[in-house]
C-alpha cells in the first residue's frame, strides 16, 4: 500500500511491510492499528490479517514508478526494524532506497536497539533520513542509539509528546518533529513541554517542526502557531 500522505512532514507513504505490535507507552492508541482495522473491513488485500506483521514483496518496486522526486515515509503502517522482520527483507528495502535514489526516504522506529544492532550490516545511502520516536523521558536512550548509526541524516519524532523532556543531547541530530496525540482517548500534550523541546532545538541550532496540537476546546490543529510563529523548519541536506 502506497499513498499520498496527509502527514505534514512528508509527501507520500510506502509500505512494503504492514502490521506491528506495541513496545512502549507511545503505542497505546496506535493510529496505524486503527487504520489497519478499517482497511481490512474495506477488503484491502494487504490487510487480510489486520494488524499482524506482513511482508509485501509486490510493493518493493513502487518507488521506481514515481519518476518525480518525493519525500517518502517508509512503513507508516509498521516498523522496518520490527524484531520479526528478516534481515534479508530489510536489505531489500535499503537496496530500493539506494537504486531509486531520486527520492528522499524517511524511516522511523521505536526499536532503536534493533536499529543499532543491524546498523553495520546495512548500506546507508545519502538519501536516507533515519529517525526514532520518543514519547517521554523514559525513552531518550533511543536517541543515543540513533546517534551511533551511520545514517546520513538523523531525526527525532516526539509524537505523541507525553511528558516533559529536558537535558536533550542533540549532538549529531539534524531535525526534530513534535506533535500531540490524536484520535480516540488521545492523551494531552502540554504547551510547556513543546516549548521545552523547541528551546533546546533553538539552542543547538537544530531545525524544529511542530506538526499538530490541540487547542483549548480540544480541536486538533495542524501546523499550529506557537508563540505567534509557524514552526515548519526542515533539515538542510
Amino acid at each position: 500500500m502506497s499513498t499520498n500522505s496527509t502527514i505534514e512532514w512528508t509527501e507520500c507513504t510506502w509500505n512494503p511491510i504492514t502490521g506491528c505490535k506495541k513496545v512502549s507507552t507511545g503505542c497505546k492508541n496506535c493510529y496505524a492499528e486503527r487504520m489497519a482495522k478499517r482497511l481490512k473491513a474495506m477488503g484491502n488485500a494487504n490487510y487480510v490479517n489486520g494488524f499482524q506483521l506482513a511482508l509485501h514483496n509486490h510493493s518493493l518496486q513502487i518507488p521506481f514508478r514515481w519518476k518525480k522526486p518525493r519525500h517518502i515515509f517508509v512503513n507508516s503502517m509498521s516498523d522496518l526494524f520490527h524484531e520479526d522482520v528478516p534481515l534479508d527483507f530489510i536489505k531489500k528495502v535499503f537496496e530500493v532506497i539506494k537504486q531509486a535514489n531520486w527520492h528522499t526516504y524517511q524511516i522511523l522506529t521505536k526499536r532503536s536497539e534493533c536499529l543499532l544492532q543491524l546498523d553495520s550490516t546495512l548500506h546507508w545511502a545519502n538519501n536516507t533520513w533515519m529517525g526514532v520516536s520518543i514519547e517521554n523521558s523514559d525513552y531518550t536512550y533511543r536517541l543515543d542509539h540513533l546517534r551511533l548509526t551511520n545514517a546520513a541524516l538523523k531525526f527525532i519524532s516526539f509524537e505523541p509528546l507525553l511528558g516533559p523532556i529536558s537535558k536533550l543531547n542533540l549532538k549529531g541530530i539534524n531535525w526534530v518533529i513534535v506533535g500531540c496525540e490524536s484520535g480516540p482517548r488521545a492523551r494531552p500534550t502540554q504547551i510547556e513541554w513543546v516549548r521545552l523541546v523547541r528551546d533546546q532545538c533553538h539552542k543547538a541550532k537544530v531545525p524544529f517542526f511542530l506538526k499538530q496540537l490541540k487547542n483549548d476546546k480540544g480541536k486538533l490543529i495542524k501546523m499550529p502557531l506557537l508563540d505567534n510563529k509557524r514552526w515548519d523548519e526542515m533539515p538542510k541536506h
